[in-house]
């Protein structure tokens, strides 16, 4: 597990995604851990490495008694930065991760591309906080973790109990006190309104309309006082990772990309790239070499809209987004495609397992003789990939 001494405490951090993709890193709201994040790795990993660490007090991080302030939490995000080689980076914060980006902006300005200060504020009324400390100190985790849940999300969500809210209700049971107690401490004594004029960085502000935590009168203030800042409000409570899911990956995506498309020669370069991703490099190449005046403007057609458009969204991963395709394509009959799909697919998005079951619901929803079809073209793609892997073991 990757560590980074930060003055007193260890501080875990993990990377996923490719290493020669732009840096984001990612910070938590305060008591939750680097898995709130987890959902939207696919999406952001398209574009980005993408770099989480757990606050001093949080999940594998140390947790040191005593008061903490944002600028020790700001140092140690700095501290990841540095040991993952990312001396210039995007940032994104929810809550405590907002406040501490807010600091980055304001002190660590050449360090920062891009600023997405998520359900945040720049300051609190320090009463509340002295009482949840008091709370914490007398009756441990579990004397506030229904206040905090039902501030983290909404009633319905909280009435569901399902295993997203179970997860999230875990993790802050297992929290060490003396480290949500200073993060605490840290929201209790911060006030960055004077100093927001100085962020100078591209910068989102993201505000949820049913947040109770805080509300969008406190990300609108922000955004207020940030030259240039764009301001969204989701229809969520505090954390839009679970109740707004796809349209906070799609804001947060589209700002990291600098807005949108600008060109349609622009849409046709990136959907020459995820087209390429999903199909592989050189299926898409010998199909472009193979051009014809009849057909060069369908294949720019289907590369700019298709790919460019289509399957750049970011509500789905992959592999959904696959299996759906051929779910469409037996639905239609449409075997080439059918057959395209499913070899880009196997083994790398989906399963022989998974298209079983697609072609299972198929038989029900689609016909018992398209499914029968399809059957027909998934046994002989996987018998053809089954017999190429065994000829390059023998070989190798």
């Amino acid at each position: 597990m990757p560590f980074v001494n930060a003055d007193d405490a260890r501080i875990y951090w993990r990377g996923d995604g490719r290493e020669d993709r732009p840096a984001l890193l990612l910070g938590n709201s305060i008591g939750t851990d680097h898995s709130l994040w987890d959902s939207l790795i696919p999406d952001l990993t398209r574009s980005h490495r993408v770099l989480r660490f757990d606050m001093r007090g949080h999940g594998a991080s140390d947790a040191p008694p005593g008061d903490y302030t944002i600028e020790r939490l700001a140092r140690d995000a700095l501290a990841v930065a540095a040991a993952a080689g990312a001396p210039c980076f995007s940032y994104a914060g929810i809550s405590l991760g907002g406040m501490v980006g807010m600091w980055l902006g304001i002190h660590a300005a050449d360090r920062v591309d891009r600023l997405a200060l998520c359900n945040t504020a720049a300051h609190l009324p320090p009463e509340s906080w002295a009482t949840r400390i008091a709370a914490v100190r007398g009756g441990g985790m579990g004397a506030i973790v229904d206040m905090v849940m039902g501030r983290f999300f909404s009633p319905a969500f909280v009435a569901r109990g399902d295993a997203r809210f179970a997860t999230v209700r875990r993790t802050f049971l297992s929290l060490a006190p003396e480290g949500y107690i200073g993060c605490c401490a840290a929201i209790r004594d911060m006030d960055q309104r004077a100093a927001l004029p100085l962020i100078k960085s591209a910068t989102l502000v993201v505000a949820g309309a049913l947040d109770q935590a805080t509300p969008p009168s406190h990300g609108r203030a922000i955004a207020e006082k940030i030259a240039g800042a764009q301001y969204v409000e989701l229809p969520c409570p505090h954390l839009p990772h679970f109740e707004a899911r796809a349209e906070y990956v799609a804001c947060l995506l589209d700002f990291l990309a600098g807005g949108s498309i600008a060109s349609e020669r622009e849409r046709y370069d990136v959907g020459l790239a995820r087209r390429k991703e999903v199909l592989g490099a050189g299926y898409v190449e010998a199909r472009l070499a193979n051009h014809s005046p009849l057909t060069d403007e369908f294949q720019n057609l289907i590369t700019r809209y298709a790919w460019g458009e289509m399957w750049t969204r970011p509500t789905f991963d992959d592999r959904t987004r696959r299996l759906l395709v051929l779910a469409m394509m037996v639905a239609n009959k449409s075997w080439e495609e059918f057959e395209m799909h499913l070899r880009a697919g196997l083994p790398r998005d989906i399963s022989a397992a998974e298209v079983r079951e697609v072609l299972l619901l198929a038989a029900i929803y689609c016909g018992v003789p398209a499914a029968n079809t399809a059957f027909v073209h998934a046994r002989k793609i996987v018998e053809e990939q089954a017999n190429s892997s065994s000829s390059d073991i023998r070989n190798s």
